[in-house]
């Protein structure tokens, strides 16, 4: 067994962010972080649904179901690129119902 938990993290990442917006965003998003490879190497993308004061109930399904339908978008990258993503996004999309938050990572691999 490894000894050290970081072995196999990789050099190109440290951390991973998270992005939870409107489901009718997602192109918009998609395409400006695919504009921007400097920060953003690739993402993974996943249907949820939301509650509280950030997510706005826009149809009247989720009125009724209390729950607005959101997207949230998994980015692995490194620390120093948060805060000029974080900027750019918030000068392109400049909406509370778009939030994020980071967690650090620990390890990245491939199963080859």
């Amino acid at each position: 067994m490894n000894e050290n938990p970081t072995a196999n993290a990789s050099p190109e990442y440290d951390c991973e962010m998270t992005l939870a917006f409107p489901r009718d965003l997602e192109e918009q998003v998609v395409d400006f972080l695919l504009d921007h490879p400097q920060w953003i190497r690739g993402f993974s993308l996943i249907d949820a649904e939301g509650m509280g004061r950030g997510a706005g109930l826009r149809s009247a399904m989720e009125k009724v179901k209390g729950r607005a339908r959101r997207r949230l978008m998994n980015i692995l990258l490194r620390n120093e690129d948060i805060a000029p993503l974080v900027a750019a996004l918030r000068q392109e999309f400049h909406t509370p119902e778009m939030a994020y938050w980071v967690i650090p990572l620990h390890s990245f691999g491939r199963m080859v």
